[in-house]
């Protein structure tokens, strides 16, 4: 029996499925096959070439300053992250090698730009399938592979449980990161303050305070939306683009699944974790645990497949 694992589209919310990863090896269940789209397709190439120890721990450290250090901004390009700064960061935590040399059967979901096309990426550049399969409309550019445009692979396969099927897997066990998403980056909640920024009762020192504060709070809204005024009305720029995203994503997501319905479905609870908030890795990956723990009956009989 093989067993096929699909790891979903959701952007931060995707670093949850490195503790499904981790609790299934705990219940002894190792697939023979992992397909993957947008953060997912970056989580199964770190596990398939043995470097998901390096990307966890780094992962586990990321605060919102790494995370600013890693945009590069490009805003006449065709989204608004180059990714040449994250690809590089990424490269130094996993490896790049030839999908086609795993030893475990991988591949990675992308969307053809011009003909709106699923591609599934199966051979060469295991990083540059990944930065494929990851750029998020508007967020991040197109990646050029070959003589396409490619964009994030959750435009037409949020979780591929299909690409698993078509490397011959038996049992699919797929991770669905859009449940219950919609709606949620509406919500309002005040603006963070930043610790390192000092009380300045009076004069220019107030004035240089609230600039930096204001900085902060505009960088930071662009990654976590929670920059929102209080009882704003109003969606801003990122939360129209993020909440689209999270519309698209779910609808397809429904319709994909209930076309190819997998074996067993994992559903990190992860609503409350936006868009862009990479910087809570430890709290997304212990929900993935606490996924797997919740259906660990369903697994049962899998260990040893």
């Amino acid at each position: 029996m093989r067993i096929g694992l699909a790891l979903g589209s959701g952007s931060a919310r995707g670093w949850s499925q490195i503790g499904v990863i981790r609790a299934l090896g705990e219940l002894g269940i190792r697939p023979d096959v992992v397909t993957g789209t947008s953060i997912g397709a970056l989580v199964g190439a770190a596990w398939v070439s043995g470097y998901l120890d390096r990307l966890e721990s780094w992962i586990r450290d990321l605060d919102r300053v790494d995370i600013l250090r890693l945009m590069d901004p490009h805003l006449k390009g065709g989204g608004f992250i180059r990714g040449e700064k994250l690809m590089s960061a990424l490269g130094e935590h996993v490896r790049d090698m030839n999908i086609e040399d795993m030893e475990i059967p991988f591949a990675a979901v992308a969307t053809d730009l011009a003909s709106g096309r699923e591609i599934w990426l199966r051979e060469g550049s295991m990083l540059e399938a990944v930065r494929a399969s990851i750029a998020l409309p508007g967020i991040f550019a197109p990646a050029r592979v070959g003589d396409r445009w490619l964009v994030d692979g959750g435009l037409v396969n949020p979780v591929p449980v299909s690409l698993c099927r078509a490397l011959d897997a038996d049992v699919v066990i797929a991770v669905n990161l859009n449940g219950d998403i919609v709606g949620k980056h509406l919500e309002v909640q005040g603006p963070e303050r930043d610790p390192e920024i000092p009380e300045s009762p009076e004069g220019i020192g107030a004035a240089i305070t609230r600039l930096r504060m204001g900085l902060q709070l505009r960088l930071d809204s662009l990654i976590s939306s929670v920059a929102r005024r209080e009882e704003s009305a109003e969606p801003g720029l990122f939360d129209v683009l993020a909440g689209s995203i999270n519309i698209v994503q779910d609808r397809i997501t429904r319709s994909r699944m209930a076309g190819d319905p997998p074996e067993v479905i994992i559903s990190p609870r992860l609503s409350h974790i936006r868009l862009m908030e990479f910087d809570r890795g430890a709290e997304a990956i212990r929900a993935g645990e606490e996924a797997v723990a919740r259906i660990r009956e369903d697994l049962e009989g899998l260990s040893g497949g």
